[in-house]
This record gives structure tokens, sequence and C-alpha cells, in this order.
């Protein structure tokens, strides 16, 4: 199923019940502000990416990032929001804007940036969404 979708689609997003354990997003015991600090961090920090917008009121990152080999551009759309729990959740969706399949691009660059941020807050990277952490206090 992810040959065919990364040779059909050009889009890839998180979702809870993705069957890509790398695309369910993530969730974390930790304060709202604390993973947006460290969301807007890690996602300046990415190799060729660029944040364009930055809103916290409405938990949201856009940025665009350029793919290596023919240097397209593609759109990123971070979420954090609080769900019933408390917890801080992240999703995220990439899109390619020229094309109709992207080879798996998408779904590696989500994977990467929610690995990265997982180091950036010391989360074990990989337990997809179901997984809760605590703010290691």
């Amino acid at each position: 199923m992810g040959l065919i979708r990364a040779l059909s689609s050009n889009r890839a997003w998180t979702d809870p019940e993705s069957p890509d354990r790398r695309l369910r997003g993530r969730e974390y015991a930790v304060p709202f502000s604390a993973v947006w600090e460290a969301a807007v961090e890690t996602a300046r920090k990415r190799s060729r990416w660029t944040v364009t917008e930055a809103n916290p009121r409405r938990g949201e990152i856009v940025a665009e990032a350029r793919t290596a080999l023919w240097r397209f551009t593609d759109d990123i759309i971070i979420r954090l929001s609080l769900d019933g729990d408390g917890m801080t959740r992240v999703d995220v969706v990439s899109q390619s804007r020229v094309g109709s399949a992207d080879f798996g691009v998408n779904a590696r660059r989500i994977a990467r940036f929610l690995h990265a941020l997982d180091r950036h807050l010391r989360r074990p990277a990989g337990r997809g969404e179901s997984r809760k952490t605590s703010s290691g206090k």
C-alpha cells in the first residue's frame, strides 16, 4: 500500500489511524507552550525548510521545503492542539506543489520532522500517537 500511495499521491498527512506508524502524529504530556517552542525550533533547523508563518494562537506553523534534486517547493503545515485529556497533539501535512506522485518524499519528511521533535522533547521516537509521555519532572 505504501508503494502505491508513493506512486499515486503527492500529499502525506498524519492520522491517528494511519497504517503507517510514522504518520500517526504525536501526543505529548508536555505544556503546549513547550511543544510549540520545540516545534518552531525544529522546523527552523530542518535542512531546506523555510518557516513562513508561526501563529501560536492558531497553533499553526507554515513552512516551505525545497526538494534536494529538482528544487521543487513543497508546502508543510504543522498543527498543534490540546486533546480532551490536556495532551499537546502535533499533526503535520506535507504536499508537493507539482506532480501527481512524490515517491514517498512527503511521508519521509513528516516522519523525520516528528523524529526530530521527539528527540528535541526527549521522547523515544517511533512510538505513534497512542504512547503518552511525561514531562520528565
